[in-house]
């Protein structure tokens, strides 16, 4: 049996607030408190702001080119795909640990100090990849030989 809900019901702000009843003596009766739940980033981007749909979208590119990439670096490796792949899987893994940090990280100094330690990450991984790539046999040719053993 399935239930179903529409998915406007997850939407409402109701449903993202939740009742907190803190007494606030042993002794007196406790009151209502209300703690908000953030649902999305875009929330805090404004309502007239594009940016956060058009990083969503080129997000799902992304994932789409990244599918697409398998398939051409097997068929065509070579430096022009170990470089490409270098940097959209950087990219890729950038924006995926990002959106772990958005939703786990809080606190603006926190968040300062993760964001920076993400960019600092983000380019060491870009710059090893890149470093494989010229010094040694290449993404490609390194999976290749992964599978031949």
């Amino acid at each position: 049996m399935r239930l179903l809900v529409p998915a406007a019901l997850f939407y409402q702000s109701t449903l993202l607030a939740r009742p907190l009843v803190v007494p606030h003596q042993p002794q007196e009766q406790p009151y209502m408190l209300t703690a908000h739940i953030h649902a999305s980033q875009a929330l805090q981007a404004g309502s007239g702001s594009k940016a956060a749909s058009l990083h969503w979208t080129a997000e799902r590119v992304l994932s789409i080119l990244l599918l697409a990439m398998g398939p051409a670096a097997y068929f065509n490796p070579g430096p022009v795909m170990d470089f490409s792949l270098a940097a959209a899987l950087t990219l890729h893994g950038h924006w995926g640990i990002g959106q772990v940090l958005t939703d786990y990280v809080h606190g603006e100094p926190k968040v300062k100090m993760a964001n920076a330690g993400l960019f600092l990450l983000s380019t060491l991984t870009f710059a090893g990849l890149c470093y494989f790539n010229y010094n040694d046999v290449g993404i490609c040719k390194a999976v290749a030989l992964l599978w031949s053993k």
